[in-house]
């Protein structure tokens, strides 16, 4: 290794990290001057590009964590101080994963991750696992947001149905599977990456929630080129530093019509001549979309 190395982190935990440096992963720990810096977020995460030195034959050292280009976050569950919760860094796209069957898809989840994504500019892919499980009516609300421009991909990873188009979205990307636990990330991820077995858990019977499977964020090489993260399954997830005056922008359907906005601080809930209100009784917007437009901002202001 020569004095300043770089690497992508695939693995963190406990002060140390493991960094991939072409076709070989070494363990490194952080320098301590890094860990002592104040900071409001976390120090190193997957995805995140590191500077490595190695001080003696036994030692690699995290000497730098390179400026993110974009990641995914949340804000750190609980009621203690905020502080921004990174679960993958330099994130090309997310695949937000929800399933049919149980657990049943929730919108407002599904919206949240999408105004992350936005905010992040990371593209959004909308992957319904559980295909087999597919009823009637099933597909109804798909419309909407296919209307909006959100790719939608119907998948199964019991059966492999839509695993291919799947995988063709996967490469030389750095992707990441978020969403619910017991949608199936892991067994999908099991397919892709065969040889991988990540623990998988059933739906509780009784909530008809998943017990959450995935302990640490790992990030995982394809075979084809790009890489794949697999993090914890998120229940509690608030958007972190989300401006409320760039909320509308992160609703692409809301955004289209700012400008024709009577005035341009709009919060587009109770002024007279908003364009997007008036989009909304024409039918132009779709309902429960705005209605989490409301939400999120009252969440933001509140």
């Amino acid at each position: 290794m020569s004095e300043t190395t770089e690497g992508l982190v695939v693995r963190s935990t406990a002060g140390f990290v493991d960094v991939r440096l072409d076709d070989s992963i070494v363990q490194a720990r952080l320098r301590g001057r890094l860990k002592n810096t104040p900071r409001t977020t976390d120090l190193c995460v997957i995805g995140d590009h590191v500077l490595l030195s190695r001080p003696d034959e036994r030692s690699v050292v995290v000497e730098k964590v390179l400026p993110r280009r974009s990641r995914f976050s949340r804000r750190q569950p609980g009621k203690g101080p905020n502080k921004e919760d990174v679960l993958v860094a330099n994130l090309d796209q997310l695949l937000i994963t929800f399933c049919h069957g149980r657990p049943v898809l929730k919108t407002r989840l599904l919206d949240r991750f999408l105004v992350i994504a936005e905010h992040q500019r990371v593209q959004p892919i909308i992957v319904m696992n559980k295909a087999d499980l597919r009823e009637p009516g099933d597909g109804a609300w798909q419309r909407a947001y296919e209307s909006i421009g959100y790719p939608i991909l119907t998948v199964s990873a019991g059966t492999g149905q839509g695993l291919e188009a799947l995988g063709e979205v996967l490469q030389d990307k750095i992707s990441a599977f978020v969403g619910p636990s017991g949608v199936g990330k892991s067994s999908l991820i099991n397919r892709i990456v065969p040889g991988l077995d990540l623990d998988i858990a059933s739906v509780s019977d009784h909530h008809g929630k998943g017990r959450h499977t995935t302990r640490v964020a790992s990030l995982h090489a394809l075979a084809g080129g790009g890489f794949l993260a697999d993090t914890p399954g998120i229940r509690e997830l608030a958007t972190w530093a989300l401006p409320v005056n760039d909320l509308d922008q992160c609703f692409p359907e809301l955004s289209s019509y700012r400008m024709q906005c009577a005035f341009r601080s709009c919060s587009h809930t109770h002024e007279p001549g908003c364009a997007v209100v008036d989009a909304l009784n024409e039918g132009d917007i779709d309902p429960g979309r705005y209605e989490s437009y409301v939400r999120l901002r009252e969440e933001a202001t509140g």
